[in-house]
């Protein structure tokens, strides 16, 4: 590819939990939309837990403990956080990917063993497990979740996707959630239709019931 092409590629920033399975779902649709458009995904990640953190009341009971200090929604985005600050932005989609297909399409749970494992995968060094139980670099990662949760608003969660927008300012919504993620042109008429609507001042929800779980196949 030239490098003209490469420069003429628009940044779409991604902020993601790797807890969940509906985020995981739009990455892979967006890497999708990488082959078909020309877009360059850039990950980053956010929080459930610091998202909750002040309404744990209002989380399902199932979440609850996940969600409180200790639990296990803090271990993989403090693992993803370190990883970048000690590695590298490159090394932030690797990982997720690593993580998701472990925690999710091998239903294998965000676990230590999980985490552990999909570090080996990426290539990254072993010791950084041991940042899961750290808050090191909370700081970090509570201004990404922050950068990402500003441009949406507190009602909603992960996945979160910015782009520039053609007057400067930049575009920025909540999902797609979608399943199964689409591919080829169906995972580009998602993406320019997502923009279209994105786009429009004022444009704030398109919503249905959910009557299917997210398909991982």
């Amino acid at each position: 590819m030239s490098e003209n092409a490469e420069k003429a590629k628009t940044p779409a920033d991604f902020w993601f939990d790797p807890l969940c399975p509906w985020a995981w779902m739009t990455s892979r649709w967006m890497l999708e939309v990488e082959k078909v458009r020309p877009v360059e995904v850039r990950w980053h990640v956010m929080s459930l837990a610091v998202l909750n953190e002040n309404k744990l009341d209002e989380v399902p009971e199932e979440y609850r403990e996940n969600m409180r200090p200790g639990g296990k929604a803090w271990g993989p985005v403090r693992v993803v956080t370190a990883a970048q600050q000690l590695h590298g932005d490159e090394v932030v989609g690797r990982l997720y990917t690593a993580l998701g297909t472990r925690f999710h399409n091998e239903g294998l749970g965000a676990n230590r063993e999980s985490i552990a494992a999909a570090l080996e995968d990426a290539g990254l060094p072993a010791d950084l497990i041991e940042y899961a139980d750290k808050d090191t670099y909370d700081a970090q990662l509570r201004a990404s979740h922050k950068e990402g949760i500003d441009l949406v608003g507190q009602e909603v969660g992960t996945p979160v996707i910015a782009v520039p927008g053609s007057d400067g300012d930049r575009i920025a919504f909540f999902g797609p959630v979608v399943t199964p993620a689409p591919k080829g042109e169906q995972a580009a008429r998602l993406w320019d239709g997502t923009l279209m609507v994105a786009s429009i001042p004022g444009f704030y929800e398109i919503k249905r019931t959910r009557t299917a779980g997210p398909s991982f196949d």
